[in-house]
């Protein structure tokens, strides 16, 4: 028997035009839906004049790609550019607008907030954001079930923007909060063992690792070397792809760039991305005019044709949380050095497709990357590995099980509905 599509509502903190892995995981994860038949009410972060013209102007899939869907819906809510980092929005509180009003014309089966902590105002210390769980207060008074989505370990950047000193005095009550949090969901779901693990240490309630964070594996490919956007290029190279903020650890690639260019002369470190470092990585890679390439965001073929034209990505962050760039750059056949941090090891199998480094040591990250240029059967070796190891996270597999997922609690649901 077909199971009946669902009607679901799903609220998002960050949608296309903001660029972050959440923006493009969220539009995958919508479209998906929307071709198995299920009905989709997308509650996105509005673009207004308060961000720069960079922004709006991003070529990145969004709504245009989904309204040919006569089953999808959207609502743009007011956002203001957070305080930290002004190219993202935080939700305007909900004195200015309402999710319940929303969820009571739509009537959903089931409600989705990604990123929720963000949404509520935790990326801005509370300081901005929508003031309350988003999409609880009817979720509770309906017996709809909700599901938080933890998209990045947001404790880790917390501490990152206080540093260790001031996270030190909030340390206490870090449980409190993530308990408090994560209770007024019914389900929280976690796409790494790892850090469900550590939120649950930190009393997260009623958490559940759903391998939800896939990457579309026939988009990413070896054989995207024909968009090489250096071809004439011949030197190694090394890439990283990601947003250029303080968590990212970006600066750290270019205290291990000189260990590398000592052993290897000619080797090529690019950077991909935009954020607020942008300044002081360009200040920093003048030191090294024929060595770093800074390039800016890159979209479409040109940045697919990165992925498959490195030798090795290299990913300093300690705070990911299952990084789609990591598998992004496996499945285009390129191994990966990363920092080992939560989820890398799930990601990046040591010796198979790719090596892992401590975290914080540019000496370590290093070594591992001039361990593998100076071996060309070991980078062979990796590189012919590195696809098949991240197959199983195919985007269509892991939209299955998170389709799976909705369905049980949906189940469950009307079953406690009847039985009362």
């Amino acid at each position: 028997m077909t199971k009946q599509p669902l009607r679901i509502a799903l609220f998002t903190g960050l949608y296309a035009p903001f660029l972050t892995g959440v923006s493009v995981a969220v539009h995958q994860r919508v479209y998906w839906l929307l071709e198995q038949g299920h009905e989709v009410f997308l509650i996105h972060p509005q673009i207004n004049n308060k961000y720069s013209k960079q922004v709006g102007n991003r070529p990145m899939s969004g709504l245009e790609e989904l309204q040919h869907f006569p089953n999808f819906s959207s609502y743009a809510f007011p956002t203001e550019p957070l305080i930290l980092y002004k190219s993202l929005p935080q939700p305007l509180n909900y004195r200015h607008w309402s999710d319940t009003k929303l969820l009571e014309k739509f009537q959903p089966d089931i409600i989705i907030v990604e990123e929720a902590a963000q949404m509520r105002g935790l990326y801005s210390f509370f300081l901005q954001g929508y003031g309350r769980p988003v999409g609880v207060n009817y979720a509770k008074r309906t017996k709809t079930p909700i599901i938080s989505i933890f998209h990045t370990d947001i404790v880790a950047y917390i501490r990152y923007y206080l540093g260790d000193v001031f996270f030190g005095l909030l340390r206490p009550i870090v449980p409190i909060l993530v308990k408090q949090f994560s209770d007024a969901y019914s389900l929280n779901l976690f796409s790494s063992r790892e850090q469900l693990t550590k939120y649950q240490q930190l009393k997260c309630q009623r958490g559940e690792y759903v391998p939800y964070q896939g990457i579309n594996c026939e988009k990413f490919h070896p054989r995207n070397i024909c968009y090489d956007p250096i071809p004439d290029d011949k030197r190694p190279t090394l890439l990283f792809v990601g947003r250029i903020t303080p968590e990212k650890n970006v600066t750290q690639l270019l205290d291990a760039y000189p260990l590398i260019a000592a052993k290897i002369p000619d080797v090529h470190l690019v950077i991909v991305g935009s954020g607020p470092l942008d300044k002081e990585i360009s200040r920093r890679a003048q030191n090294y005019p024929s060595g770093v390439t800074i390039w800016g965001e890159s979209h479409g073929t040109e940045l697919l044709g990165w992925f498959a034209r490195a030798d090795i990505f290299i990913n300093p962050s300690v705070t990911e949380n299952f990084c789609t760039t990591n598998n992004e750059a496996l499945a285009s056949g390129t191994p990966v050095v990363a920092a080992l941090a939560p989820s890398t090891s799930e990601q990046v199998i040591v010796g198979y497709n790719g090596f892992l480094a401590q975290p914080n040591s540019p000496k370590d990250f290093a070594e591992k990357i001039i361990a593998i240029l100076e071996n060309p059967e070991l980078k062979a070796q990796l590189s012919q590995q590195a696809r098949p190891s991240i197959l199983e996270f195919d985007w269509s597999a892991c939209s299955q099980k998170f389709e799976d997922k909705l369905y049980q609690l949906v189940d469950v649901t009307q079953k406690v509905k009847l039985s009362s």
